[in-house]
C-alpha cells in the first residue's frame, strides 16, 4: 500500500507566521527541539511545528501550554511576538 502525504498547509497570515517566529525563536534560545518542547508543553512535536510554521491558529490555553515548556512567563512570548511584528512591519514600509 502506498502511503498518501497531505499537502503543507499555507500559513495562515503573517500574524501566525510571526507568532511561529516568536516561538521558534524562544525554542532555540532554550536549545530544545520540537520534540522537547511538545513533551514539556504536552503537545505532539507536529503540533509545535505546525504553529511554528503559521499553519495553526493556537488558542489561549496552547499558548500558556507553549509558555510552559518554554519556562518564560506568557508575556514574555507574546512581548517577543510584538517586538518581530514591529520588525515585520517596519520591513514592508
Amino acid at each position: 500500500m502506498s502511503r498518501r502525504t497531505q499537502p503543507a498547509r499555507p500559513p495562515l497570515g503573517p500574524e501566525y507566521v510571526t507568532l511561529g517566529r516568536a516561538v521558534r525563536e524562544a525554542r532555540a534560545r532554550r536549545s530544545l527541539t520540537q520534540e522537547a518542547l511538545g513533551r514539556e508543553s504536552a503537545l505532539h512535536r507536529n503540533y509545535v511545528g505546525a504553529i511554528e510554521r503559521g499553519e495553526i491558529n493556537p488558542t489561549f490555553r496552547i499558548l500558556r501550554k507553549l509558555a510552559t515548556g518554554l519556562q518564560l512567563p506568557l508575556s514574555e512570548l507574546i512581548a517577543l511576538f510584538e517586538q518581530r511584528w514591529d520588525e515585520w512591519e517596519a520591513d514592508r514600509c
